[in-house]
């Protein structure tokens, strides 16, 4: 069951969200896969998951540098369909991730906490069992956010009014997620190892975006049209299960195609980070969760003295799994009866 369970986990979490506001470019988390059995396919029934994500930069919350704490929620319905074509059980998904950011200003200082709408993701993945304990799954789906992913603008009376914008008012870090000005294309492949309670599973995630994207309305006629990096995320894992505990070794990054100038990914390779994760299979219900920390990054921070440093930071996340309804097992043959002749 706690396999099974996994594996919806991986569906579901197909859908992610990125959890970073400035410089990251990738729509797609990196990290929302680790964990799970992404390869193995899902018996025949109907998933609720939710994931959420906690990120902190080790850069001061401040206009200068530009950072902020960060957090994703991803309330995901999964449909493994009896649908098998070429022996692969065909799975649906749906969620609607929101992501949040708090800016940790001191006493004195006005904050501005704010919570920003991404685009429905609707998808689907082929999922394969190859015998062995072994599966593989191909992923295809969109975040759709020229349809209904928020604008992420912010505003202020601050500066010189803007005839472009409603009010006189002024956009300030505007567009908080540039990869919003665009759909998101979707693809991935993963390939996962189950057995002797082991989960050993690879993840590729490629994000593609329709580039230059542009926001719609007036702000968007203010900002103009936005560079977009295609991106591709890497998820790891090799955890071991003991009776209901999980334990073992998450790690996963992101690697940005264009840090040019114009890009909304510049000067920001990627990142990469190593953690831990504990796992505990509640029968009804199956909770995880994993600490990481980055080892590679190319964000960066400006200091109070104005020197260039690196901006590493540290994900929190916790995952729960609750199958609403799985279909029953096909009831095995009643064997002929024995008829001997003598």
């Amino acid at each position: 069951m706690m396999k099974n369970w996994l594996a919806a986990g991986a569906v579901a979490l197909t859908v992610g969200m990125t959890s970073t506001i400035a410089n990251a470019q990738s729509t797609t988390v990196p990290g929302e896969q680790v964990g799970l059995a992404v390869g193995a396919p899902l018996p025949e029934g109907i998933y609720a998951i939710n994931t959420f994500t906690y990120r902190r930069p080790d850069a001061p919350s401040s206009a200068l540098s530009g950072s902020a704490d960060t957090a994703v929620n991803i309330p995901v319905l999964v449909w493994a369909t009896p649908l098998v074509p070429f022996g692969g059980r065909i799975e649906l998904v749906v969620a609607p991730p929101t992501v949040f950011a708090f800016t940790r200003n001191p006493a004195g200082v006005r904050n501005k906490d704010i919570s920003i709408n991404v685009g429905t993701f609707v998808g689907g993945i082929w999922a394969f069992d190859l015998g062995g304990n072994f599966g593989v799954s191909l992923l295809g789906g969109v975040y759709l956010n020229d349809l209904n992913g928020d604008r992420g603008s912010l505003y202020s009376g601050a500066f010189a009014p803007n005839p472009l914008v409603p009010g006189g008012l002024s956009p300030v870090g505007t567009p908080i997620l540039p990869q919003l000005s665009s759909n998101t294309y979707r693809f991935g492949v993963a390939g996962s190892y189950t057995g002797n309670g082991w989960n050993l599973t690879a993840n590729i995630t490629a994000n593609f975006y329709d580039s230059p994207g542009r926001f719609g309305g007036p702000v968007g006629a203010a900002i103009g049209p936005i560079r977009l990096s295609d991106a591709l995320n890497f998820d790891l894992t090799a955890t071991k299960k003991f009776g209901n505990f999980e334990i073992g070794a998450v790690g996963y990054g992101t690697y940005n195609f264009d840090i040019s100038q114009f890009s909304a990914a510049f000067n920001n390779r990627g990142r990469f980070a190593l953690g831990g994760l504990v796992g505990y299979d509640f029968k009804v219900f199956t909770v995880q969760a994993y600490v990481a920390r980055d080892v590679v990054t190319g964000a960066t921070y400006t200091s109070a003295l104005g020197q260039t440093r690196t901006n590493y930071s540290t994900d929190g996340w916790i995952r729960l799994i609750v199958p609403l309804y799985t279909a029953a097992p096909a009831p095995s043959p009643v064997p002929a009866p024995l008829v001997r002749k003598y």
